[in-house]
Order: C-alpha cells, then sequence, then structure tokens
C-alpha cells in the first residue's frame, strides 16, 4: 500500500495517523500536488493528494473516502468509527473541519497562484474558516471527554486536529486560534500521540515545474 502526498497536508495526515493507529503498513511517497503532478497524475489523473494505492494497483482518493476504506480494512477493529447515530455526529464534525482546511487551502492558493485576487472573496474565505473554528470549539467545550466522543479517538478528533496543525503553519496569524481555547487543548492532546508525531513535516508550498 502507497500513500501518496506530503504530511503538511491535513488530508494527508489525517490518512497517515489512521493508517498507523490501525497498524497498516504503508510506503509513503511524498509528493507534492503542485510540484510533482505528472509523477501523480500516473496514478491519479485529479492530480490529487492524499492518493491511497493499493496492492492490486488501484488508486484511491479524497481523505473521507479513504479512511472508510481503512474502516472496513480494520473491521472489528475499527474503533474510529461509531455506531449510529453517533457516526453521524462524527461526521457532521469532521466535515466541518475538512471543509475549514479547504478553505485554508483554497487561501494559500489565492494569493500563490491568482494574481488579482478579490479581497472579499479572500475576507469571505478568511470569515468562513473562523466561523467554523468557532462552531468547532463550541462543539470541543461542551465534551468533557478526553476525546469528542469518549475515551477513544474519532475520525473527527483527528481531522481536527490536523486542520488546526495545517492553519497554524500554512497561514501563522491569520486566524486568532489562541482565543479557541477547547480547540488549543485539543490541538495539543493530538500533537502528543506518536501517530501524529510520526506524520508530521513543517508546512513548505510547493511550487509548479516550468
Amino acid at each position: 500500500m502507497i500513500l501518496i502526498g506530503q504530511y503538511d497536508s491535513p488530508f494527508v495526515r489525517r490518512v497517515a495517523v489512521t493508517l498507523q493507529l490501525y497498524k497498516i503498513g504503508y510506503e509513503h511517497r511524498p509528493w507534492s500536488a503542485v510540484g510533482d503532478g505528472d509523477k501523480i497524475a500516473e496514478v491519479n489523473p485529479l492530480m490529487r493528494v492524499p492518493t491511497l494505492v493499493a496492492s492490486d494497483g488501484e488508486a484511491v482518493t479524497d481523505s473521507g473516502t479513504i479512511v472508510q476504506l481503512l474502516d472496513h480494512m480494520a473491521g472489528f477493529g475499527a474503533f474510529l468509527s461509531r455506531n449510529w447515530p453517533q457516526q453521524g455526529e462524527v461526521l457532521r464534525l469532521a466535515a466541518f473541519a475538512a471543509g475549514a482546511a479547504e478553505k485554508g487551502v483554497a487561501l494559500i492558493y489565492e494569493a500563490a497562484f491568482h494574481e488579482g485576487a478579490k479581497p472579499f472573496w479572500r475576507e469571505r474565505m478568511q470569515n468562513q474558516v473562523t466561523n467554523t473554528l468557532a462552531l468547532l470549539d463550541r462543539e470541543r467545550a461542551a465534551r468533557e471527554t478526553p476525546w469528542l466522543f469518549g475515551e477513544r479517538l474519532s475520525h473527527a478528533d483527528i481531522m481536527i486536529g490536523t486542520t488546526l496543525c495545517f492553519l497554524r503553519e500554512a497561514l501563522p496569524g491569520r486566524f486568532e486560534l489562541e482565543a479557541f481555547k477547547a480547540l488549543k487543548e485539543h490541538s495539543k492532546a493530538c500533537e502528543a500521540l506518536p501517530e501524529f508525531r510520526n506524520a508530521y513535516q513543517a508546512f513548505v508550498l510547493g511550487k509548479p515545474k516550468d
């Protein structure tokens, strides 16, 4: 199994943490969606990360889809998922966190690659991230358990953790992350886990090839 993508992507890191928690072995190819698009295109025409290549050579993309497949592979050991109706809440919070990360990526691309980007559009995206972080902070503060859904991690916990690290490092000073106290503690707990430390890379903006 091959995981393609750099760990500074919150989505690639989400998959890597999940693989490690499930003790599923994988080879990591730290290719950038920007700088290594031609190599990624050989297995994924979208040139998108994360891409997970199974042992049979089939490629899967989209982190949400990939972690569901990993749940299936883990079988009864898939402790990151939950039974319904709680699983609905896991998916809801994970989707909000993923959406905030996507807007963060869009802000980076707007600044780096789009000449004449409209200020109102950047402001809109920044507000989308800030307001989503406020929602997630309220949700996290309302729970007194070690993780969102009890004593064990969930996919929502992981996605929130990787998103917070990404926003902090890729967009330093853009968001007042210190104001979200519950999320700050959540991030600290995530980063203390060996699986998060093993799947860490400082953010570096990839450069397109000429």
